[in-house]
C-alpha cells in the first residue's frame, strides 16, 4: 500500500467504514495478545452504531490513502482514544501521523498531558512515540496499560 497519506476529521457518514476498518484490525493485529472471547468482546464494542456514538462524545480523525480509511484515532478530553491503523499499512507511519495530529490538537486546547490506555499489542508503539507506562490495567483476561505523555 503506497501513496499519499491525508489525516483529515472524519465525518458521520464514514461511521461504517472505520468500524470495520477496527474490528478487522483487532482481529488481525490483537489476535496474538489476546485469547479470542477478549477479541470478540473488543469487537463488539465497535459496531456501526457505536462508531457513530463515539463520534458524538470524541474529536475522531481518519487516515486515507486514496480511496481507503487506512487509520483513525480519536481524543476524548486529555485521554488519546481509538487508534487504529489497518494491517496492511502498519509500519508506513500512518499511527504516527495521526499521533501528531492528535497531540497538536490536544495542545492546542491547553492540554499539558496526553493519556492513553495501550493494548499488549500497541504499547511499544505508544513508548516510542514517548509516552511512559503509569499501570497495568488488568479486566478479565484483558491486559492493558495507561500511558502518558507530557506535552506542553
Amino acid at each position: 500500500m503506497t501513496g499519499q497519506i491525508e489525516i483529515r476529521y472524519a465525518q458521520r457518514n464514514e461511521a461504517a467504514a472505520i468500524s470495520e476498518l477496527v474490528q478487522n484490525t483487532i482481529r488481525v493485529s490483537n489476535a496474538l495478545d489476546y485469547p479470542a472471547e477478549v477479541i470478540e468482546r473488543v469487537v463488539g464494542n465497535f459496531s456501526h452504531e457505536a462508531a457513530l456514538g463515539l463520534m458524538e462524545n470524541r474529536v475522531v480523525w481518519i487516515a486515507r490513502q486514496g480511496d481507503e480509511i487506512v487509520g483513525t484515532a480519536s481524543l476524548d478530553g486529555d485521554t488519546i482514544r481509538t487508534v487504529f491503523v489497518s494491517p496492511m499499512a502498519q509500519g508506513q507511519g500512518v499511527g504516527r501521523r495521526l499521533m501528531e495530529t492528535v497531540e497538536a490538537a490536544a495542545r492546542e486546547a491547553g492540554i499539558e498531558v496526553l493519556r492513553v490506555p495501550a493494548s499488549l499489542t500497541a504499547r511499544n508503539f505508544y513508548a516510542r512515540l514517548g509516552y511512559d507506562e503509569v499501570r497495568e490495567v488488568l479486566y478479565g483476561q484483558e491486559r492493558t496499560f495507561l500511558m502518558e505523555k507530557q506535552i506542553a
